[in-house]
């Protein structure tokens, strides 16, 4: 138990440290997060410089073979080479999906701050070992699928640490909201991560890996110094999640006061003045006791094949419009980050829709329907001019990654502190875990299967992401029911969403 640390007997001082603290760690997770999502882009840019296309950079200038792919990377230079970059793919998202449902019971148990700064600094080291490749000259498969082995699970130590951390800060108020802008982290990580590996892509792509490597590892050595995992820990008051304890007012007249930055349903004062009593830490929750909150299991399904859809894009775009538009690597690389820029927009935009009708499963469930018919048009008329292609890629991104964001952000942390854990929120890690980790064997899917239905055409690849939108819809049903007769009730007009 950690002694209290002294605080000045002021009416402004505890307010004033707190919204500072929760500014810092907003800030920190967001930079972590996107150097996370900056490191994994690179491999979808480098794609299709393993394997371009040799006939247009002219004759070979190597007399001792006549072979259409002599400009290739070995052993990316067969005609198997979408289903080695499938290998690829799966080889990080795999042992991610793996991965991340140990990530979160070790996540309650150890060090926030220890955890994941540890986790980024070895992410920084095996993203740069992929680039090494290139300069060690490396030529054999399983070095490549060895490293994105190693890469995929350090990586599940950054998702269930960011958002416990900022879930320790935050209470429920506009969560919704205040997410979606936060986890803007993934698109941003994106874009950069497209745009660092597009500088070097063409002319040493080694260095498209090795320079995101050390950016992450740098960004993790900054949170191990300043991250603060706990309000209590530098004697601030913890946020209002869903219940109170007995000695508090109505649950429901605090809860209509709590704002987005509010701390809880007593006042600072009166926090500072009363002695802080030694308490027992709650014990983390198990793996099946998360599962059995109400709501974990529709969410995480759900997000199985948005994810799927989400992930297919990342690794598979660039190569897409090189293929259909003819644009060269580089080209490619930047257009497919307005798919991003659109995943921002979709982010923020599902938060404040949740927030203002108390409806995530809603709130999903019709970014989704309308999501399909846009990936439709998006193959069929998407290329038929650049300015098409911008508004395309735009649309489709903010309905793909929108879902895909509230998920992952807003409805994690109000699954994480649920009212049905008696205000236990040591089950953030753990609940996040579970749902981004059933996400994550989507998103394993995705690009394997990506891989192998390409060679028979880019319409049924698109077919597969529609079919997975529907299915993403429909596993949400019972909850959105749920919601709709909430609507109905007497507490149609309350903000916020609590799964019962």
């Amino acid at each position: 138990l950690r002694p209290p640390i002294p605080v000045p007997q002021t009416l402004t001082s505890p307010l004033a440290s707190s919204h500072s603290y929760r500014g810092l760690t907003l800030v920190l997770t967001f930079l972590s997060y996107t150097s996370y999502h900056l490191s994994r882009k690179p491999i979808s840019i480098v794609k299709s410089q393993l394997h371009p296309n040799c006939s247009a950079l002219g004759p070979n200038p190597h007399n001792d073979s006549n072979s259409s792919t002599w400009c290739s990377w070995a052993p990316f230079d067969g005609d198997n080479y979408k289903e080695l970059f499938g290998a690829l793919d799966n080889a990080f998202l795999v042992a991610y999906a793996i991965g991340m449902f140990i990530s979160g019971i070790f996540g309650e148990r150890l060090p926030l701050r220890y955890y994941l700064s540890g986790g980024m600094v070895l992410s920084g080291l095996f993203t740069a070992l992929f680039g090494l490749g290139y300069f060690w000259d490396i030529h054999v498969l399983w070095y490549f699928i060895v490293v994105q082995v190693c890469n995929g699970l350090v990586q599940t130590t950054g998702w269930p640490a960011v958002v416990a951390c900022v879930g320790n800060w935050f209470g429920k108020g506009k969560r919704g909201l205040i997410m979606g802008i936060w986890n803007s982290h993934t698109s941003v990580g994106n874009i950069l991560g497209s745009l660092i590996a597009g500088a070097w892509v063409s002319s040493a792509w080694g260095l498209s890996f090795v320079v995101p490597g050390i950016i992450i590892a740098t960004v993790g050595i900054i949170c191990f110094f300043f991250l603060v995992e706990y309000p209590e820990d530098v004697d601030c008051n913890p946020p209002l999640h869903h219940v109170m304890t007995t000695s508090e007012k109505d649950p429901e007249a605090v809860t209509s006061n709590e704002g987005p930055l509010s701390l809880s349903g007593q006042s600072s004062a009166d926090h500072a003045n009363s002695p802080k009593e030694p308490a027992e830490e709650p014990e983390a929750i198990s793996f099946l006791g998360a599962l059995r909150i109400p709501g974990v299991v529709e969410f995480s399904l759900c997000l199985l094949f948005a994810k799927l859809v989400s992930y297919t894009f990342l690794y598979w775009l660039p190569l897409y419009i090189v293929n259909v538009a003819h644009f060269g690597a580089k080209e490619a690389g930047d257009l497919s980050t307005l798919f991003d820029v659109g995943g921002i927009l979709g982010g923020i935009f599902a938060g404040l829709i949740s927030d203002y009708t108390g409806g995530r499963a809603t709130t999903c469930c019709v970014m989704l329907v309308v999501a399909a018919p846009m990936l439709f048009l998006y193959n069929h008329v998407g290329q038929n001019g650049i300015g098409t292609s911008i508004a395309m890629l735009i649309i489709c991104g903010a309905l793909v990654n929108g879902p895909y964001a509230l998920i992952t952000t807003a409805v994690s942390a109000d699954l994480g502190t649920h009212e049905s854990l008696k205000g236990n929120a040591r089950a953030l890690s753990t609940v996040t875990a579970i749902i981004d980790g059933t996400g994550s064997v989507g998103a394993a899917l995705g690009p394997l299967l990506a891989g192998l239905i390409s060679p028979t055409g880019w319409n049924n690849v698109f077919y597969m992401l529609i079919a997975a939108d529907v299915l993403a819809c429909l596993l949400l049903a019972r909850v959105v029911v749920k919601e709709a007769r909430g609507w109905c009730g007497p507490m149609a007009r309350q903000r916020g969403y609590v799964v019962t």
